[in-house]
């Protein structure tokens, strides 16, 4: 279906001096091969079984570490095009802020919209994501952007580490809380409109 290429709604945002500038549409694709819903699901099972919150009696413990990586790199890869999607986004509002010199003043940075994104998106994006059934959108966009701070490029399954995988949420959510992440206190903080 190719409701997700629609972009959303143009939000706005709001700067201390009492105008609205219009924003270019945050455009997101839902990554997904195949595969990719099934593999979640059986990694979230076998998860689970892993931990003893359900009945295992097909898999060896190998079997369900395996499908655990398979899953949990199918969810790098998707954060990864989302990552990409949210970063195009914030370079586009970017060349805004480039050709405006009232808001260049204003200290509007990258960071001020990552953290539009995060803290407060506009309702058109949560209702998106809610469609999406995307309920920790906080969590989900700093990772995809947190990911993104670190690969160029969509990593393929052997250029990372198992260790990575089984835990790469933890190591997204690091990065996104580091200083220079956010460049905290040099960003002008946005409001939607």
């Amino acid at each position: 279906m190719k409701e997700s290429l629609n972009p959303l709604s143009n939000p706005t945002i709001f700067a201390p001096l009492d105008r609205t500038w219009r924003l270019p549409p945050l455009i997101l694709h839902p990554f997904s091969d195949a595969a990719g819903p099934n593999k979640l699901v059986e990694s979230t099972r076998a998860s689970m079984m892993l931990q003893g919150f359900l009945p295992n009696n097909e898999f060896t413990v190998s079997e369900l570490d395996r499908k655990l990586l398979d899953g949990r790199y199918c969810e790098i890869r998707m954060l990864y095009y989302v990552g990409k999607d949210l970063t195009r986004w914030i370079d586009q509002c970017m060349d805004l802020v480039n050709r405006d010199p009232v808001l260049r003043k204003e200290g509007v940075k990258e960071q001020s919209f990552a953290n539009l994104l995060i803290e407060d998106p506009p309702e058109v994006v949560r209702e998106k994501l809610w469609k999406w059934q995307v309920a920790d959108y906080k969590s989900i966009f700093s990772r995809a952007m947190g990911l993104n701070m670190v690969f160029a490029d969509a990593p393929g399954r052997l250029a990372l580490a198992d260790a990575f995988i089984r835990n790469y949420y933890r190591y997204a959510d690091h990065i996104s809380r580091l200083p220079s992440f956010w460049l905290s206190g040099q960003a002008e903080p946005l409001s939607p409109g």
